[in-house]
């Protein structure tokens, strides 16, 4: 029986299924030592960063970087660089037909022509999850949700407040969020994933997921490993959620599942979710 290796026994392998995925780790594909240990954190997923993590003079390094780990059986998503730069193009040939790539973040999405596109270069098959991040793309959101190819709406956070001069507190970026919202119940798409908290202060990371959790929003992108596990616990069903959703669903298998009253439907719905979640996250219910 052959050992495991050191990254393989730093956590058992977790298959969190992406349209539910909680936290997005962004990894600097200039920095291919962060690879692996990336790889065996606790982010549900990774997104190896050729955009704004790279200086335009790196790009192709950037990229071949990507393109080995992932050929070496590593397995990610990858940001690539937006369909108006010089550099797309070349980042779609050279992933094109790559093993390990689970799909591509497209950078400054405004339309759904440029997701469409990206997916037919591609192979029509790679997902792609729309990164929105300017005033255009809020206001296209609802168009670029229904774009074919379009997997998860994903914001910008940071672009999106130097585009529009809005400031960062929960009121101002309301709006945003709930677009991103409603566009991705427009277009049948999970809920889509919040932008970053920068910074190392957990209290804070914490205050701000929830903001996440609270405007419908169902992950969140994050800069650095020690951000994930707070992200997957707030994004989480708690366990007293799940001992409520049990309950619920005893009683009403017990009554042979006939509707009563009209709150019925909206529990029955809240809890089917929740002992979903519960399932893929392993939240155990509250005794």
């Amino acid at each position: 029986m052959t050992s495991p290796t050191a990254t393989e026994t730093l956590r058992p392998k977790r298959n969190i299924p992406a349209e539910i995925a909680r936290s997005w780790l962004l990894v600097n594909a200039m920095k291919a030592d962060l690879f692996d240990q990336s790889a065996v954190s606790r982010a549900d997923s990774i997104i190896l960063d050729i955009e704004d993590a790279v200086d335009p003079s790196q790009k192709d390094e950037a990229r071949g970087h990507v393109i080995d780990w992932l050929c070496g059986g590593g397995q990610a998503w990858v940001r690539i660089n937006d369909a108006t730069s010089p550099f797309w193009a070349d980042d779609l040939a050279g992933l094109r037909g790559t093993p390990g790539l689970l799909g591509v973040m497209l950078a400054k999405t405004e339309s759904a022509d440029q997701v469409t596109e990206s997916f037919h270069r591609m192979d029509g098959k790679t997902p792609v999850i729309p990164l929105v991040e300017s005033a255009l793309g809020i206001e296209e959101a609802n168009n670029i949700a229904k774009a074919q190819g379009a997997f998860r709406l994903a914001f910008g956070s940071g672009d999106f407040r130097r585009d529009t001069g809005m400031a960062a507190t929960p009121e101002a970026m309301a709006y945003p969020r709930a677009k991103l919202v409603v566009a991705s119940r427009v277009g049948n798409l999970p809920g889509p994933i919040d932008g970053p908290t920068v910074g190392t202060n957990h209290p804070i990371l914490r205050e701000q997921t929830g903001i996440t959790v609270m405007m419908g929003m169902t992950g969140k992108l994050c800069l650095a490993i020690d951000q994930t596990n707070v992200i997957n616990e707030v994004i989480s069903p708690t366990p007293s959620d799940v001992a409520w959703a049990t309950d619920f669903m005893s009683d009403f298998e017990a009554n042979g599942r006939v509707i009563r009253d009209g709150s019925d439907l909206p529990r029955l719905g809240r809890a089917e979710k929740i002992m979903k979640l519960a399932v893929a996250f392993g939240v155990q219910p509250a005794l």
